[in-house]
């Protein structure tokens, strides 16, 4: 549709250049939307559709929002995966000679959101980007709302899955990544719910990003941030940041660093891990209620919601760092009140990284600064406190903490304690702060003053008892008379408009009143603004400072955290080692033992744990449904991760061997979408943790092979736990129903069997959810069942089946055992159990010609055939 009007043409210009952004084109105190953008905005905030030009016969569709209120229509939309462009006026209306002056200001995406109320303010809100070649991957990652950037790349062994597995912990909001690789719709991007976004290939030119980068840190070199060799990373960087430079359309003062790391810096969780062990959400409904991270997180601020969530998503494998944060819980959790006083002082404390980021986009309001400067005035007390302290880990945060008294002097003496949310209200300004300023509102006051003196004389001059003067914003200032009283009119009134009961005038006095108070009014705000936008930037060329305070009270709040949670639920402090002993004595659930869901009185029955590279390496556990193993297995998991946190774990005694990775395999779904069964999907969760697990690795299995027949998921069920202990030598807790596997612990040093027991009382069974050494010789399934309501005639049936099949299963089992023994003592080594051997008879079938044989012959050759067989039973 060709544009009707200039602002219709400024429009459709302007709308060009962000294709695929909804454009808030802001005309007075709105942002319209129009054509197809109004439609989908209209549809997706819920608000009235109309149209302009409909006299021409040609309407176009539009709707509009406040534009003070329009962050939240654009949060909406961005919500539902929508990005937008807002087109600010420029220029001030009043002073423009014809069209004003529109421009795109910034353009907001999932992943460049930045104001905190906008966001959840215990989740990183990360933009990633993936650079790819040949040689491998890059990934930078940037959260605008925080200024976090971190950069890593992956050159070596499953370089996509391990980038996959990175990307399903960052959980970024919005993904990019070059033109080239749009068509191949990567493996990696796949299972994330990111916004994705394609942009040009040159945009990642190695030259290019190095040259943007160098000049956005102001640095000659990149080596500085670890980023030498590191191409493919740095690639990613700068296309990221050219992405930010073009959606934020201003300096991003507070991505003043970029920190490289590797994943093998710290222990490794794959989705599959954190799911099933619920970290950050339920199996049960994917909330956060039931999680270790509920649990654990009762931080103060945003900041240390966030932190504590990273420690819980990559553990530390660095023994100097994790004791570090070890002796800062322990003395915390010694001293109770000290703790108390932190953590009241902190929740003073507003969420600095955002603040400090608002302020750099120069996106914050007065209300923001005030916040701001609210915050580091609890800094000095909180350095009071930390002072006297011995564990290095609370020093050092005590002399990070920068209170920038210059800068809260700074706002407190240029800002009004409570000022308006808009910033052209006026109010903003202290009194005193400037001398224009002060001027300008006495002028102000004194104009307002005069013109009600005008009021009063006017009525004794003109006899008019009910002659008033008012405002409003179409003709300013006016002389209001009833029509009875025209009659008293004086002749150098000037006629302003006529209404129904009253007429409207004004005079030269009036017109030059009017024009010195709404003068200095005007200036009043324009300067105001003017004087906040000087505060403003001054304050964000701080943004470092804030920033580095953020992270050192962020830190703060997370060892508290730890402390309280310690002291209340009795946690102690596990010993960590680097060698390969796991003993956990009278060890708990975190969460389970909160809930108090394992029993019906609620009582938490603890168990020990021992693991180590020798003889109780592979832990083969038995045990009815209901009884606990899953529980078990889980909490073994959850010692190293809380312990490799930082954090005192629910036990007795724990001594601890640092783990580079877990691996778990809970539980079975389907993923129809990708074209997998439940048995597939179990089948390649066992596949990677057998060709990526290692001799320092925590292995957690449950049920491994139940998805298939029965003697398939045996087969399975035997060679994994085979590969485990011999190839990967991996510390591994493995629960099963197959209770033939209990042999292995007669056949491989290191198997040792152990069982959740149970009490039975005739038909009745109590699940005593104790794990002791053994093995159960039932799985107590129909009992179970029966406990589930399964009719009585199903029941009894299906008692008479178990009977006849564990008569079959017994026989196999020990023909199975024998097998192996045998082969094993022929072969001078270990073998698999499953593995299919030659045997004589097969070669004697071989040499036989049937053709040429009579019957007698070949009745013969059977009867010698089956002697052979019958001699190796």
């Amino acid at each position: 549709m060709q544009p009707s009007t200039p602002m219709m043409a400024q429009y459709h210009q302007i709308k060009k250049s962000v294709p695929g952004a909804i454009l808030f084109f802001r005309l007075g105190d709105f942002y319209e939307m129009f054509f197809d953008d109004a439609v989908v905005a209209a549809r997706e905030l819920e608000i009235t559709l109309t149209s302009r030009n409909k006299e021409k016969g040609t309407p176009v569709p539009m709707c509009g929002v406040p534009y003070h209120s329009a962050d939240a229509y654009v949060s909406k939309l961005i919500r539902k995966g929508y990005r937008v462009a807002v087109c600010d006026q420029v220029e001030n209306p009043k002073t423009a000679r014809k069209l004003v002056k529109r421009e795109v200001t910034r353009v907001v995406t999932p992943g460049t959101l930045s104001d905190g109320n906008l966001l959840e303010p215990r989740e990183n809100n990360f933009l990633s980007a993936v650079f790819s070649d040949n040689s491998g991957l890059g990934l930078a990652s940037v959260d605008v709302s925080t200024g976090d950037f971190r950069i890593t790349e992956f050159r070596d062994g499953d370089r996509e899955s391990l980038l996959q597995t990175e990307l399903e912990r960052l959980a970024p909001k919005e993904l990019i990544w070059c033109s080239r690789l749009s068509d191949r719709n990567p493996a990696w991007s796949r299972g994330l719910s990111a916004l994705k976004t394609v942009v040009e290939e040159w945009i990642f030119a190695s030259d290019f990003a190095q040259r943007l980068l160098v000049d956005h840190f102001k640095v000659a070199s990149l080596d500085g941030f670890g980023c030498q060799g590191r191409d493919l990373a740095v690639a990613a960087a700068g296309g990221a940041l050219h992405y930010l430079q073009e959606t934020q359309r201003g300096e991003l003062l507070h991505l003043d660093s970029l920190h490289y790391y590797e994943l093998d810096q710290s222990m490794l969780l794959d989705q599959s891990t954190v799911k099933n062990l619920e970290l950050l959400e339920s199996l049960h409904d994917g909330s956060r209620n039931g999680t270790l991270l509920q649990c654990l997180d009762e931080t103060a601020t945003g900041m240390g919601g966030r932190l504590l969530k990273s420690w819980m998503l990559r553990p530390e494998i660095d023994l100097k760092e994790i004791e570090s944060r070890q002796e800062a819980v322990a003395e915390l959790t010694e001293n109770l009140v000290l703790r108390e006083e932190l953590r009241e002082q902190l929740k003073q404390v507003y969420d600095l990284e955002r603040l400090a980021s608002k302020v750099a986009l120069a996106s914050a309001n007065a209300r923001d600064l005030i916040a701001l400067r609210q915050s580091l005035e609890q800094v000095p007390g909180l350095k009071q406190r930390l002072k006297p302290l011995a564990p290095a880990r609370l020093r050092s945060l005590e002399q990070d903490s920068d209170p920038l008294a210059d800068v809260a002097a700074q706002i407190g003496e240029a800002l009004n304690d409570d000022p308006p949310v808009v910033l052209t209200e006026g109010r903003l300004i202290r009194t005193g702060f400037n001398a224009e300023l002060d001027g300008l509102r006495k002028d102000s006051s004194s104009g307002k003053q005069t013109i009600a003196e005008l009021e009063a004389g006017e009525r004794a001059r003109t006899g008019i008892p009910n002659l008033k003067v008012k405002f409003n914003r179409v003709f300013g200032y006016y002389l209001e008379v009833s029509k009875s009283n025209l009659g008293l009119v004086p002749p150098d009134y000037e006629r302003k408009q006529t209404l129904v009961g009253a007429e409207r005038f004004t005079t030269p006095r009036l017109k030059e009143y009017e024009r010195r108070v709404l003068g200095a009014e005007e200036r009043l705000v324009e300067l105001e603004y003017e004087l906040f936008c000087q505060l403003r930037a001054a304050v964000g060329r701080q943004c470092r400072r804030i920033r580095n305070t953020a992270r050192a009270l962020a830190q703060l709040d997370c060892l508290v955290t730890l402390a309280g949670a310690a002291h209340q639920f009795g946690y102690v402090r596990p010993r960590l080692h680097s060698g390969e002993e796991l003993a956990v004595k009278g060890g708990r659930h975190p969460v389970i033992e909160r809930l108090g869901e394992q029993l019906p009185t609620g009582r938490f029955i603890p168990n020990d744990l021992y693991l180590n590279q020798g003889a109780d390496q592979v832990l083969l556990i038995t045990g009815p449904n209901m009884g606990g193993k899953s529980t078990y297995l889980r909490q073994a998991a959850l010692f190293s991760v809380m312990a490799q946190m930082g954090s005192f774990v629910p036990a007795q005694e724990a001594k601890l061997p640092v783990v580079d990775r877990i691996f778990t395999r809970i539980g079975a779904s389907d993923n129809l979408a990708r074209g997998r069964s439940t048995f597939m999907v179990e089948m390649t969760e066992t596949a990677v943790i057998l060709n990526s697990a290692t001799s320092r690795s925590l292995v957690i299995l449950d049920e491994v092979g139940r998805g298939t027949a029965t003697f398939d998921g045996l087969s399975i069920a035997w060679s994994v736990v085979e590969h485990l202990h011999s190839r990967n030598q991996s510390k591994t807790l493995f629960a099963t129903h197959y209770h033939e596997l209990t042999e292995l612990a007669q056949l491989l040093p290191g198997v040792k069997n152990y069982q959740v027991t149970v009490k039975e009382s005739g038909n009745e069974i109590v699940f005593l959810r104790r794990v002791e050494p053994g093995s159960a010789d039932k799985s107590y399934g129909i009992e179970v069942a029966r406990l589930a309501g399964l009719p009585r005639p199903v029941i009894q049936r299906a008692r008479e089946i178990l009977r006849g099949h564990e008569q079959g299963e017994h026989e196999i089992s020990n023909h199975l055992t024998r097998n192996y023994q045998r082969r094993k003592n022929n072969s001078g080594k270990q073998l698999n159990l499953f593995v299919v051997t030659e045997h004589e008879a097969l070669e004697q079938l071989r040499r036989m010609e049937p053709d040429r044989m009579t019957p007698l012959q070949a009745l013969q050759a059977i009867h010698r055939l089956k002697e052979s067989l019958s001699s190796d039973q």
